[in-house]
């Protein structure tokens, strides 16, 4: 099985209202995950941010609630999610070591109450 908390793979999140969101950071939580979304850094926490309830299923794709998580362009369905990505890649090179490490980022999700 995948472990989708150790996956370096970037990642997408679909939900049954058809609204698909690239994940760029992502951890685990009491009642499912939380995860960042591109460009997280230029918009306010509680929309940068998103915690999904459910139990985490599958090897990939893998399901949480009623949403499904899937490697970014699998058999190239997602061109516009892909460019996202790529812009998300040069923005976060061009932050270079100002970019959070994975325990500051696990602070902010603390800050915004997705964990305890």
């Amino acid at each position: 099985m995948a472990d989708l908390f150790t996956l370096t793979a970037p990642l997408l999140i679909r939900f049954p209202d058809g609204r698909i969101e690239v994940m760029v950071e992502r951890f685990v939580h009491p009642d499912g995950l939380v995860y960042f979304r591109a460009f997280w850094d230029q918009c306010e926490p509680t929309d940068g941010i998103r915690r999904v309830e459910g139990k985490l299923r599958g090897e990939g794709p893998w399901k949480i609630g009623a949403a499904v998580i899937t490697v970014l362009g699998c058999h190239g369905s997602n061109p516009e999610q892909a460019a996202e990505y790529a812009d998300w890649q040069l923005h976060r090179e061009q932050l270079g070591d100002a970019y959070p490490d994975r325990e500051a980022l696990r602070e902010l999700v603390r800050r915004v109450g997705y964990l305890p």
